[in-house]
C-alpha cells in the first residue's frame, strides 16, 4: 500500500510503499553534498540503494541522466512511480549494489548504503532492516562500494557516500585510496540516536562502539574522486 510522505524540500513529495526507506537525516545530508557537485545536462549519475528515489530525482531535476539501483522490488517501484509523478526520467533497476551498472561509466555515484552495526553477522534477506543493517561492523556493503566504484567512474568522476562514524571513517578512506580514489570527509553532522541504535545500546556498548553517555552518532559524507 502506498502512502504520501510530507514535503522534504521545495521540489515535491515522494510516495513510499511500506517497507521502503524514506528520506531521513542521512539522505538530506547527502542531498546537500549532491548540490555542490557539477551535475547537469550530459552528466551520468548512478544512485545506489535508491530507496524512494529521492536522491535520484534530485539529480534528474538538474538534467542528469540517472540510473537508480535497489535490491528490493518495492524500492524500484517507488522510484519509478515518484519519477513519473514528478515528470522526470529515471532508469530504476533492481539488482545487487553495483552489478546492474557494470560496463558503464558515470560522472557521479551516490550511495546511502546500509551501514548500521548489527548483532547479526549477515545481511538481512527480508524486511525493512535490509535498508540499514550491515553486519557486526556495519561495513558489509560499504566495503563493496569502496572496492567497486572506481571501475564505474569516468576520469575525474566522484563517489559520494554517507555513513555513520560507528562503522569506521578511517577504514573507508583507506579502502577507497587502495581502490585508486582520492578520498576525503567533506561533511560531518551529529544526530540523536534513532530507534534502531537506541534499541541496541547495550550491544553497542559491549562492542566498544559507543561510550556509556553517548546519545548521538556522527554522520559523515565521504567524497572520493577518480584521478586517472
Amino acid at each position: 500500500m502506498l502512502g504520501l510522505l510530507g514535503t522534504y524540500d521545495q521540489q515535491g513529495r515522494v510516495m513510499l510503499p511500506r517497507g521502503v526507506y524514506g528520506p531521513q537525516g542521512d539522505t538530506l545530508l547527502l542531498r546537500e553534498a549532491l548540490e555542490r557537485e557539477t551535475v547537469g545536462t550530459g552528466s551520468a549519475v548512478l544512485d545506489v540503494g535508491t530507496g524512494s528515489g529521492y536522491l535520484a530525482l534530485a539529480a534528474a531535476r538538474r538534467g542528469a541522466s540517472v540510473t537508480a539501483v535497489d535490491r528490493t522490488r518495492r524500492a524500484v517501484l517507488a522510484t519509478r512511480l515518484n519519477a513519473a509523478l514528478a515528470g522526470l526520467r529515471v532508469e530504476a533497476v533492481r539488482g545487487d549494489l553495483l552489478a546492474p551498472a557494470v560496463g558503464r561509466r558515470f560522472h557521479l555515484i551516490l550511495s546511502n548504503p546500509p551501514y548500521v552495526p548489527a548483532p547479526d553477522a549477515a545481511l538481512p534477506v527480508r524486511g525493512p532492516a535490509r535498508a540499514w543493517d550491515a553486519g557486526h561492523d556495519g561495513r558489509l556493503v560499504v566495503d563493496r562500494l569502496c572496492d567497486g566504484a572506481a571501475g564505474l567512474l569516468r576520469p575525474g568522476g566522484a563517489l559520494l557516500v554517507v555513513h555513520s562514524a560507528l562503522c569506521g571513517v578511517p577504514a573507508t578512506l583507506e579502502r577507497m585510496e587502495r581502490a585508486g580514489l582520492r578520498a576525503e570527509v567533506t561533511d560531518r553532522r551529529s544526530v540523536p540516536f534513532g530507534p534502531v541504535l537506541a534499541s541496541r545500546r547495550q550491544w553497542l556498548l559491549a562492542r566498544g562502539l559507543i561510550a556509556p553517555d553517548d546519545e548521538k552518532e556522527e554522520l559523515v559524507i565521504i567524497r572520493a574522486e577518480r584521478v586517472e
